[in-house]
């Protein structure tokens, strides 16, 4: 018995390093092309402005936009308790300003989470008749996206911003490639893509809301 437990302790210590493994090769692979639309996932806000990690995102994704990698804006990420501004909101801003017309911008403003964006972008694709997206977020957070558009029959690439001031290497950095190692699988195993059939048009405009 001790025995059998030990090989299946060492099981799930070699599915974990493999999953570390998996969350930085993914991250450090960007795999932008032609596309329907690029997804910038939410972060945190203050007052309507994006913070770094945000900012960091969104640049990258005005970056690929004006590359003419796709020709429509996803920004999602609902508000928090307190907040004057929703993150999409924000983001629909600041792409704006930087030369990103309204009529090419998608705001999701409901999600709270990485599932519940991930949903949406799902429902927002169907709607839209979109092909294949474009996925904007740190590197540490690719692995999951992408298997959660997977899961949710949404075909994606990767393109994870190199400006984020979370930095793999640092301590914030490798908190958050463990976190993923779980969250990652986690999720290839729990999603359920049928949950995106639900509420298709709840908190989803066009650019004019952020005006």
């Amino acid at each position: 018995m001790s025995r059998l437990v030990g090989r299946l302790l060492l099981l799930l210590l070699g599915c974990w390093i493999l999953s570390v493994a998996s969350v930085l090769a993914v991250g450090n692979l960007d795999d932008a092309q032609p596309a329907d639309a690029i997804v910038v996932l939410g972060a945190a806000q203050y007052a309507g402005r994006p913070s770094p990690v945000l900012e960091a995102r969104l640049d990258h994704a005005v970056q690929l936009y004006r590359r003419k990698i796709a020709t429509r804006l996803i920004v999602t990420g609902g508000r928090a308790r307190g907040d004057i501004s929703s993150e999409a909101e924000t983001s629909a801003r600041y792409a704006r300003r930087r030369g990103v017309p309204v009529s090419a911008i998608i705001i999701e403003n409901e999600s709270r989470s990485t599932s519940e964006q991930m949903h949406a972008v799902a429902r927002i694709a169907r709607q839209q008749q979109l092909g294949s997206v474009v996925l904007v977020s740190d590197r540490f957070h690719m692995l999951r996206l992408l298997l959660t558009a997977w899961k949710l029959g949404v075909p994606a690439h990767g393109s994870p911003t190199r400006s984020s001031p979370i930095a793999l290497t640092d301590m914030a950095g490798i908190r958050y490639v463990l976190a993923e190692s779980v969250k990652a699988p986690l999720a290839f195993i729990l999603e359920d893509g049928g949950a995106s059939n639900d509420g298709a048009t709840a908190g989803t405009t066009r650019g004019t809301a952020a005006k």
